[in-house]
């Protein structure tokens, strides 16, 4: 229960160094965007990595080879997923989510909170966390495609609104 051999604590050292110098090798070579948090599916990636790192390091069962394989498979999609995205507007539309319009220019926009199964005084909290406290000052929030919250202020610019992609009422995506 509390120790069963010096084998299984070296093998958890041995393998954990090897295993992570791989991982990190190959998160070098496939790019800063396989652990960003940019889209939902790209934070399945990073826990899918996590994951298999915990079970590298703690089952006897997965060799360091399945493991390093886990990882290049992993990281292989999601860089084939990236790239795809970025080159196919259609196939981007399928894999992420648009960012959506919650609070704009001073009222709730109720049909997009009981879309996204958000409350108001989860909009009301994430304008708090941003230092807000006058709600007349605060633009919209956006519900952003990583499940963050982002406060916007200033005034609505026509053309060059960072709210042209955002699904709402603004007359946009």
């Amino acid at each position: 229960m509390f120790f069963d051999s010096w084998y299984d604590l070296w093998r958890i050292i041995v393998v954990g160094i090897l295993a992570y110098v791989g991982l990190v090798f190959l998160l070098r070579v496939t790019g800063k965007r396989t652990l960003s948090k940019m889209n939902a599916f790209d934070l399945v990636v990073t826990v899918a990595l996590g994951s298999t790192l915990a079970t590298v390091l703690l089952s006897s069962d997965v060799s360091l080879a399945e493991g390093l394989l886990a990882f290049v498979l992993l990281c292989g999609l999601q860089y084939a997923v990236a790239t795809a995205s970025v080159r196919s507007d259609r196939f981007q539309s399928i894999i992420k989510a648009k960012p959506s319009l919650l609070f704009h220019n001073g009222r709730f926009i109720g049909p997009m909170l009981r879309e996204e199964r958000v409350t108001e005084e989860e909009i009301l909290a994430a304008v708090r966390s941003q230092g807000h406290v006058d709600l007349d000052k605060v633009l919209a929030v956006v519900l952003e495609t990583d499940g963050s919250f982002s406060v916007l202020t200033g005034s609505s610019a026509s053309g060059s609104s960072a709210l042209r992609t955002v699904t709402g009422e603004t007359g946009t995506a």
